[in-house]
């Protein structure tokens, strides 16, 4: 299969396909599913406190710490350097999107860039916090497994809205976002 075409060599086919681009390499993917896995496992899933809650947990940690060091070493599109939201930037959206003018963004436009990082912080903080109750100093405080569960709750609502957004820009830009985030591909 041909990069530019989007078909194979040789063969006229009836229906060309749109050209595709490589645009999330593996690490972004498999980040991107570990969290979405983890979150429903957490939240909807696994007993509060118990052994597969933490080690779920754990390997969110582990998987933002790759992220993080990928956000500097990784592949154009990975870079926070590509997406970093600026004030300018996620305004410029904001009035492009009111004016009819937005323009489709190959890797995270500002506004997703932002989702982004809010929810990786949020993870982080909750990966913090949870680690935390483990800890003799901070064993059986209240505040603290309340705070844990006050930002996960929030990692849910935004995970939501995340999705939501995903399937909206989808339909707006008429590509498959959420196809793309498996296969690595978004139309060129």
């Amino acid at each position: 299969m041909t990069e530019i075409t989007g078909r194979r060599e040789g063969r006229e086919p009836s229906k060309t396909r749109p050209a595709t681009v490589k645009v999330w390499d593996p690490i972004v993917r498999l980040f991107h599913w570990t969290v979405v896995t983890a979150c429903i496992l957490n939240l909807f899933i696994l007993e509060e406190g118990k052994y597969w809650h933490r080690m779920t947990g754990y390997a969110v940690a582990a998987a933002l710490a790759i992220r993080f060091v990928w956000g500097f070493i990784g592949t154009r599109h990975a870079r926070f350097s590509d997406f970093f939201p600026t004030p300018s930037k996620v305004m410029g959206q904001i009035f492009d999107i009111i004016d009819g003018a937005e323009q489709r963004s190959l890797g995270h436009n500002p506004l997703a860039s932002v989702m982004m990082l809010l929810l990786m912080a949020l993870l982080s903080a909750t990966c913090l916090t949870g680690w935390m109750t483990t800890l003799d100093a901070f064993w059986g405080e209240k505040w603290l497994e309340q705070l844990h569960g006050t930002i996960a709750n929030s990692i849910m609502v935004l995970a939501i809205l995340h999705a939501a957004a995903a399937l909206i820009e989808s339909w707006r830009h008429k590509e498959n976002l959420v196809w793309a985030m498996v296969t690595g591909r978004k139309r060129a």
